[in-house]
């Protein structure tokens, strides 16, 4: 069995979680501070589309964006000598982008079910917005954060067709567990697939239990206090 997949996916989905997170709780952050009705629909559309959009879709506008003759894909060739396209950073290009929307729309229910006698409280001790921010909307919402990141993990770990039209399926350097498991199926060698699946499964199984483990933490944390 070639472990390189699972090594692949163990370290693109590790990096894509650790930025999906951080940049969807600031989204979520960004969002449920506008003012404006139609600016925070607006937003938060924009900000859920790949939730919706097929994969494949999301791939090609990663692949619109990013190929090697296109703006930004000829900007990072030009002045960083790096290609994004069908390179392991192209992995977690996708996988960033297909599990942020669970991570953002997580972060922001957790955000708005904070009571806002809390922050209201806050705010009459003279604490800044930022303080505000990470000592009482994060503080109190962290169970429904670490909700988002199984989720987001998740879906960065089993994401396929964005990775598959933005990275390719290139044995060692971009193929991972669901690429292998494609390519065995396509193959014919179902016992090399099950042997993938198997992986999968218990990798995603095992996240799940340790991040709920987590969450449950945090809750009794909040409720001993």
């Amino acid at each position: 069995m070639d472990w390189s997949p699972v090594l692949i996916s163990m370290k693109t989905a590790s990096l894509s979680i650790f930025i999906t997170f951080f940049l969807g709780i600031f989204a979520a952050g960004v969002v449920i501070r506008l003012k404006n009705e139609t600016s925070k629909i607006i937003c938060d559309g924009i900000l859920t589309l790949p939730l919706v959009l097929p994969p494949t879709v999301a791939g090609f506008f990663l692949l619109y964006l990013f190929g090697v003759k296109r703006p930004i894909g000829q900007f990072f060739i030009d002045f960083f000598g790096v290609k994004i396209a069908f390179s392991w950073g192209a992995t977690v290009l996708a996988a960033v982008v297909m599990s942020f929307p669970l991570m953002y729309r997580s972060a922001r229910g957790a955000f708005e079910q904070v009571d806002p006698d809390l922050t209201a409280a806050a705010r009459t001790l003279g604490m800044s917005e930022w303080e505000i921010f990470w000592k009482v909307l994060f503080a109190n919402a962290t169970p429904g954060m670490l909700s988002g990141g199984v989720l987001a993990f998740a879906r960065g770990l089993g994401e396929f067709g964005a990775t598959s039209m933005i990275a390719g399926n290139i044995a060692g350097k971009t193929r991972t567990l669901p690429m292998a498991v494609y390519s065995e199926v396509a193959a014919g060698n179902m016992g090399a697939a099950d042997r993938y699946v198997a992986v999968i499964v218990v990798i995603a199984f095992i996240s799940i239990l340790l991040m709920n483990l987590g969450a449950l933490r945090a809750g009794g944390r909040k409720h001993g206090a």
